[in-house]
């Protein structure tokens, strides 16, 4: 197929801003028009775990084909989650095997099943853990669909994204914008999600906001949080310094190691650490009546600790994956802010070293799996940004 296009962009006004807004549409455009002009192959790559507590394996494996309910689609991104180490190192322990990980996918839908409806082919999608829901069960009655009894996650009972492509039920689909269509979307369906969804357990009223761990999840709550006039008090690994600085930048009030005394008394406490220990630490950090939030699917064991420090009425809970209603308010939440991820991206076939770095804690932001750059054969396009006036001058001049 010969393609050739001229897109021009007329501006009124250059500053760094648009530069930015141009660059995005950029490479929305030069993203979609790619994938639309890409057959399906047969095959793909993937990374595949085998077993637990074993490194995942560079696979070529076929491309799914999508049910009847499901949208097929060419992973642009995935993000890496502390949840996926969870399951590599048999923690979450009932993984289909072998699975392809992976829960924070950015792509475009390349096919839809026969009973589609609502998505088409060339739309950009995100899609998240919770990848079905019965329905029926009690939790589905009374709107907690995130404790489905019947529940399918993406990444540990449904193959995920750390392939090039995947399939999903097209109602567990979030339709992205071209701001987010890309890498830096991809912690959102995760990271943001969950962050937000932790953050509403800490309630409303609450002004002082704790975070102890500041990782990918972290750096975007705290956007969101200031954008909304809250206090954020950052705790990291002790002697963290290059986090604390990460965590000032993004506008914490005070910053410092998980064993020190912030400066006031916390209305909230939301950990992300899966550190056990930090629970009794968060409670004695809380003013009466706080509320402790622990956001991780797995954490270490809590030690005892007092009742006088849960007297009070200060409350312990947890969170547990989300819900579909939690990501239309954050992706409809993250462009207002505007959330701005910071992520460090690899490409597939280097999955086992961005979970080690994320393991280790050498990640800044979130880490990010990128497919490798798709090039369209006997196609050109040329993208032309230039002044509103230029362009009338130029029109004028045909005259």
């Amino acid at each position: 197929m010969n393609v050739h296009a001229i897109i021009i962009i007329h501006v009124t006004n250059i500053n760094q801003h648009s530069v930015i807004l141009y660059k995005l549409l950029l490479l929305f455009i030069l993203t979609r028009l790619t994938h639309l002009l890409m057959t399906i192959p047969a095959e793909m790559h993937a990374m595949v775990l085998e077993q637990p507590k074993k490194a995942l394996v560079y696979s070529t494996i076929p491309v799914p084909e999508p049910t009847a309910q499901q949208v097929l689609v060419k992973v642009i991104a995935c993000g890496v989650c502390r949840t996926d180490l969870h399951i590599l190192d048999g923690e979450l322990d009932k993984p289909k095997l072998p699975l392809v990980p992976g829960h924070e996918i950015v792509g475009i839908v390349v096919k839809t099943g026969e009973e589609v409806t609502k998505l088409h082919e060339g739309e950009f999608v995100g899609i998240p853990w919770l990848g079905y829901t019965c329905g029926r069960c009690k939790y589905c009655l009374r709107g907690q669909e995130n404790l489905c009894e019947n529940a399918g996650f993406t990444g540990y009972t449904i193959n995920g994204g750390y392939a090039e492509y995947t399939v999903a039920n097209e109602q567990y689909c979030f339709p992205l914008s071209p701001a987010y269509a890309n890498a830096h979307g991809a912690p959102l369906l995760c990271a943001g999600l969950i962050g937000y969804r932790s953050y509403g357990m800490a309630g409303a009223a609450a002004e002082n906001i704790g975070i102890y761990g500041f990782g990918a999840a972290a750096h975007i709550l705290i956007q969101v949080a200031i954008y909304q006039h809250k206090n954020i008090y950052a705790f990291t690994r002790d002697g963290d310094t290059i986090a604390q600085q990460f965590a000032l930048s993004l506008g914490a009030v005070w910053a410092g190691g998980s064993s020190e005394t912030p400066p006031v008394r916390l209305d909230a406490a939301i950990i992300f650490a899966p550190v056990g220990s930090l629970v009794p630490k968060a409670l004695r950090d809380l003013d009466k009546g706080g509320i402790v939030v622990c956001g991780g699917i797995h954490m270490s064991d809590i030690p005892s600790f007092p009742y006088d420090i849960l007297w009070e009425e200060r409350v312990l809970r947890s969170v547990a994956n989300l819900t579909r209603k939690d990501g239309d308010e954050i992706l409809s939440l993250a462009p207002l802010v505007p959330v701005k991820t910071d992520i460090q991206t690899f490409p597939l076939r280097q999955a086992n070293e961005a979970l080690e770095s994320l393991r280790n804690g050498q990640i800044q932001g979130a880490a990010v799996l990128i497919m490798e750059e798709l090039k369209m054969p006997s196609c050109s396009l040329v993208v032309c940004f230039l002044p509103l006036t230029t362009i009338t001058a130029q029109l004028d001049g045909h005259h």
